[in-house]
């Protein structure tokens, strides 16, 4: 991935093998661009909960966010509550993170913003 290039503008690209698992390093340079992200599950996953007003509102941005994890072809694990989503993105090809992880939670930050 271009660095010049904001992550919610980018595009995933197909990431199989141990060899896209991201560094600790490069995870540390990518999380400030990530909007209340947390590393969860001994760095292996980005994990966020977005918060709404009510259910109707709560699906409509599970929705987006399903249009945008199939436009990208990167899904994440999502936890569905009345008033939040639970997001969650690993990339289980490469047993860890890739930068599709990093893409595809800053599109959920634009969703939500």
């Amino acid at each position: 991935m271009n660095d010049l290039i904001p992550l919610s503008q980018a595009h995933c690209t197909p990431r199989r093998g141990s060899e896209h698992k991201l560094s600790e390093a490069r995870v540390r340079e990518l999380m400030p661009q990530l909007n209340g992200w947390s590393l969860v599950e001994d760095g292996h996953a980005l994990s966020r909960t977005f918060g709404f007003e009510d259910y109707y509102r709560t699906m409509a941005f599970v929705n987006a966010l399903a249009q945008v994890a199939h436009r990208e072809d990167h899904h994440p694990d999502l936890g569905v509550h009345y008033d939040r989503c639970v997001v969650r993105f690993s990339t289980h090809d490469v047993g860890g993170l890739s930068e599709n992880d990093f893409i595809c939670a800053a599109k959920a930050d634009a969703l939500a913003d």
